[in-house]
């Protein structure tokens, strides 16, 4: 389970404030596929680094009662100096992961041969997010956050990707954010609306894709 109490996030850039959230409490449903809807620049990538502890809230607590994935296909948080080896090693041991298991998957899964050897900064954009995902899939986790990217690469690789990802789903679940509402549909069964700072929850993914989109047109 995640837990928000009385969470605040705000950014003050260049003399204009943006509320992020404003005082939200909010527990999300245990064996739940959660959607989170919002316009752009609502807050939700920010709400979905905070769900992965990578930002701290201004006030308020997160509580996470499981082990919660950073966005899949996000290289962001890498090393950039470290081998890709290296950062292999120690997202497993940060996890408490069997080291050598988590190597041997993400070896055949990302395909990335000899370069794992090289530093993370000589990686390509899609290097970076196949490294991501198959440390993500490496790892058993509680709750997945989805920001847009659910697979990476060629066709092949997307096919691939998706097998992996649905294995997961069966013993797992998402928090996800997605401009495609088809995708959502597929994956989610119910969903927040963030706007104003304010996150208003819906048990039926179709009730807050119809909310989001009355926002949209007002």
């Amino acid at each position: 389970m995640i837990e928000f109490q009385n969470v605040s996030k705000t950014y003050h850039l260049k003399g204009v404030t943006k509320v992020i959230l404003d005082d939200v409490s909010f527990r999300f449903p245990k064996g739940r596929n959660v959607a989170i809807l919002g316009h752009n620049g609502a807050g939700k990538s920010t709400m979905m680094r905070l769900l992965a502890g990578a930002e701290l809230p201004d006030s308020g607590a997160i509580r996470r009662h499981v082990k919660v994935s950073w966005p899949l296909g996000f290289g962001g948080g890498f090393n950039g100096d470290m081998t890709g080896m290296e950062n292999i090693r120690f997202v497993a041991r940060m996890y408490g992961e069997d080291t050598e298991r988590v190597i041997e998957f993400v070896e055949d899964f990302s395909e990335l041969g000899k370069s794992l050897t090289l530093p993370i900064k000589t990686y390509s954009s899609g290097m970076k997010a196949r490294l991501a995902f198959g440390v993500s899939m490496a790892i058993d986790f509680r709750y997945y956050l989805i920001d847009e990217v659910t697979a990476v690469g060629d066709a092949r690789f997307k096919r691939k990707c998706d097998e992996v990802f649905e294995q997961k789903l069966e013993r797992s679940n998402i928090v996800m954010i997605s401009h495609s509402m088809g995708a959502i549909k597929k994956l989610c069964d119910m969903g927040c609306v963030l706007n104003n700072g304010r996150l208003h929850f819906h048990d039926s993914v179709d009730e807050a894709i119809e909310h989001h989109n009355h926002n949209q047109s007002t």
